[in-house]
């Protein structure tokens, strides 16, 4: 198996609940009014740092698509999907998009300002 590389993000991005590597931009976010089998999810314009599954052909709400289940490239874990193909005209928008399923990622935009609170010594206790 081969080197995995990883793309850092800049900016605020959205990163694996599991391991925390990056997945995308806010700025690339089309829609947070999407919805999976488990709850909430996001539509992307553009992710980074998965893997794809076989694509499928997947009856969902907005009828037949297209897909392939996405994961991280680091840990393994789902994290959504891709569409593929759109077989309805409505939904034609959704072709070559990505969704994250809110569960399984986190804001990383906290990240920057972790506050490390285990005790600790200090210079003075040293002497």
């Amino acid at each position: 198996m081969g080197r995995i590389f990883v793309v850092d993000l800049e900016g605020r991005s959205y990163n694996c609940k599991f391991c925390k590597t990056q997945f995308a931009l806010a700025d690339d976010i089309v829609s947070k009014n999407f919805h999976c089998r488990r709850g909430k999810a996001y539509l992307f314009s553009n992710v980074v740092n998965i893997t794809y599954g076989p694509r499928e052909e997947r009856m969902m709400l907005s009828g037949m698509h297209t897909v392939a289940d996405i994961f991280c490239c680091q840990c393994g874990q789902i994290a959504g999907w891709k569409y593929e193909v759109a077989h309805e005209k409505s939904q034609k928008y959704k072709e070559g998009k990505f969704v994250l399923e809110r569960g399984r990622i986190i804001d990383g935009g906290d990240s920057e300002f972790y506050i490390d609170m285990r005790p600790s010594t200090s210079d003075g206790e040293d002497a």
